[in-house]
């Protein structure tokens, strides 16, 4: 980082981060040398973790503390930490998710009073409960005071699904020194159930719609053991194919594609595979005996197994060996030396794993001389692979300071990323499981539990359900099942922090409410900005409704020149507009050529002439927008007529001039 620029692209996937899409667009985060702090500086300070190799847990004992799981794994295995404490809060919950399926309310009073009660005792998780029915407004009035009080004194208790909440809500504040300090400590515990050896599979929250309809694609990807292409692997499996023994293993290890997580599965499939010499099988074994995953731990056997799959030459699991050198697990004594041999082997071998490790090493001094630049490097390539614990090193190093200038804004958004791969997104499983064996009630509850602690999918699918299913979506109000009324403020409330987080659906949606007045007051410069949002992610329809407000005077000053740029660049981003945006320009046309005329006053008053024919336009032309394409259609019309006679006047006075280019454009299209 000596006088040249470093250029590390970092291709962070932000489920429900920093601006993406509906489609999750990468996010690409480039730093240079003025992101860098003084390395001489920076290396003089003490760290106090440099003690050690890393900073996580090795094994999975970090619960989502007053985890819902018990209510839906039904894990034998599992125990519920002060039983007797936690009954009230366990029963209480059961009947707010019975109350959500069925939407009895005499049910979720019953509820309210068992969780009312033991809040008040002073039980935190409880009181975590309490503070998500007043944000919600879901058997108690709505209030974000109240929800922000109860979520406090519950995170203090040490409920990690409030201290998300609080950290969330300081994010949207944009109250960093707050927010940072939350979501650094739970992102922390999110990294103690990662694999040491290799990457685990990112597990995103699904996505059950498409913008207007059901996902039915990634539902059927779902479906678990019931989906055809898991039969057919289980089929494969079951002839004596390895590679799908590993993969059956895999799938129940981590719960992949609707699969309940079930490790004596997990294990009969992998030693099966290993009788047949199947690496990945080794490495994942290797893996459970290093974490006592569905085995009793034992390092020992972990190293053998890791050792047996790097023989055939799966890289991978040198990082695994590595890490135990480095820890002194299952070996004499930590051994910094051969620790760094194995690193390298995998990172040479394009292991972010590998490349992360090595950071930590050049990070603390462990083995080798401390260089922040070397340790910035590996991490920044790692992250670029989405290795979630070089991308919560990254978060520390612009939270602290060292090695990379201070930065609170991206040190939050980088630890939210990672936090959000905690133990608490089971609620997403839980959610999608419901929602496929149609209970809609209960899975608008998950998700908008989700939707509480910042998960952009869980708010877009809470808000789609609420507008989709409408009164069977058994959305609980303040004082019974909701009314149109609520179950539109709910659902507008939820699409707007969607819009916050880059869902440009959302901002689609709320531009068009806004503007339209649809569940909301009519208020064309809020209509303005959810368009922006919208443009922000390079959405073409955004783009040509902004061309539109501009043309109008609407929300934004009116101003033809970037209603004609606003217009093009809805037609470089998308082609599929040429249509819209050729009767927009025709539009703009008339404006420029014939201002102050009855022709522009006709055009302007096509929408509001339009519900006057509205018999005849039941039959023929179904949503609001299409009045736009009416008005739009009728000007291209006109600007052909006027184009005709402005030639016929032209070649009857013996000058055939060309006519102007139309600058023009249209009206905003509904979403």
């Amino acid at each position: 980082m000596r006088n040249r620029v470093i250029q590390l692209s970092i291709a962070l996937l932000l489920l429900a981060h920093l601006p993406l899409s509906t489609l999750a667009r990468p996010f690409v985060l480039v730093l240079s040398q003025d992101d860098l702090s003084e390395s001489a500086a920076a290396l003089n300070r003490d760290d106090e973790s440099s003690t050690d190799f890393d900073d996580f847990s090795d094994s999975d004992s970090s619960l989502d503390s007053g985890s819902w799981s018990p209510l839906f794994e039904h894990d034998p295995n599992f125990k519920i930490p002060n039983l007797n404490e936690l009954n009230s809060y366990y029963k209480g919950v059961g009947k707010i998710m019975e109350a959500a399926s069925t939407g009895e309310f005499g049910i979720m009073e019953e509820a309210s009073a068992e969780i009312e009660a033991a809040s008040s005792a002073g039980q935190p998780h409880s009181q975590s409960v309490l503070g998500f029915m007043y944000g919600m407004g879901m058997g108690k009035e709505r209030s974000q005071v109240k929800a922000f009080l109860h979520h406090s004194f519950a995170a203090q208790g040490g409920n990690t699904q409030s201290k998300m909440a609080l950290a969330y809500t300081y994010f949207r504040q944009e109250m960093y020194e707050e927010a940072v300090k939350l979501y650094a400590e739970l992102a922390k515990v999110a990294m103690s159930s990662f694999l040491i050896s290799k990457d685990s599979p990112v597990i995103d929250p699904i996505r059950i719609h498409n913008g207007v309809e059901e996902n039915k694609e990634a539902l059927r990807m779902s479906r678990g053991e019931e989906d055809e292409d898991f039969q057919i692997l289980e089929y494969q499996a079951q002839k004596g194919n390895a590679g799908a023994m590993y993969k059956m293993g895999l799938f129940y290890y981590f719960g992949l594609r609707g699969v309940r997580c079930d490790h004596a599965k997990t294990l009969w499939w992998l030693s099966k595979a290993v009788e047949k010499g199947e690496p990945r099988s080794m490495e994942l074994l290797g893996e459970m005996y290093a974490r006592g995953a569905g085995v009793e731990k034992n390092y020992t056997k972990a190293l053998e197994w890791l050792t047996l799959a790097s023989r055939q030459q799966l890289y991978s699991s040198y990082n695994g060996m590595g890490y135990l050198y480095a820890k002194g697990y299952g070996v004499e004594k930590k051994n910094y030396t051969k620790a760094k041999e194995y690193f390298e082997k995998a990172a040479k071998n394009d292991k972010p794993g590998g490349l992360y490790n090595l950071g930590v090493m050049y990070l603390k001094g462990l083995g080798v001389k401390r260089d922040l630049e070397i340790a910035t490097k590996n991490f920044a390539l790692a992250a670029n692979s989405g290795q979630p614990k070089a991308i919560y090193q990254l978060a520390k190093m612009f939270h602290t300071g060292m090695g990379l200038k201070k930065n609170l804004p991206m040190a939050t958004s980088l630890y939210k990323l990672v936090a959000e791969r905690g133990p608490w997104s089971s609620l997403s499983r839980w959610a999608l499981e419901s929602y496929m064996k149609g209970d809609i009630g209960k899975s608008l509850l998950l998700y908008s539990r989700m939707s509480e602690i910042g998960y952009e999918v869980a708010q877009s699918n809470a808000a789609w359900i609420l507008e989709k299913y409408g009164e069977r979506s058994m959305c609980i109000g303040e004082s019974g099942p909701c009314t149109d009324a609520e179950r539109h403020q709910r659902a507008h409330a939820l699409w707007w922090k969607a819009s916050e987080q880059g869902n440009e659906h959302a901002a689609l949606l709320l531009g068009d409410a806004y503007y339209y007045g649809r569940g909301t007051e009519r208020d064309y410069d809020r209509a303005a900005e959810a368009y922006m949002r919208a443009k922000s992610q390079s959405n073409a329809q955004a783009m040509f409704n902004l061309g539109y407000m501009h043309e109008h005077g609407k929300g934004l000053p009116f101003d033809l020149h970037l209603a004609k740029r606003y217009y093009d660049q809805a037609l470089e981003v998308d082609p599929a507009a040429e249509l819209p945006v050729s009767l927009a320009l025709a539009s703009l046309w008339i404006r420029r050529n014939y201002a102050n005329s009855f022709l522009v006053d006709m055009i302007d008053t096509l929408p509001e002439f339009y519900p006057k024919v509205e018999v005849w336009v039941e039959s023929v032309i179904m949503e609001e927008g299409n009045a736009t394409i009416l008005t739009l259609f009728v000007c291209l019309l006109t600007v052909l007529y006027l184009r005709g006679r402005q030639r016929r006047q032209h070649a009857a006075a013996g000058d055939v001039a060309l006519p102007q280019q139309p600058i023009g454009q249209a009206a905003p299209l509904v979403h």
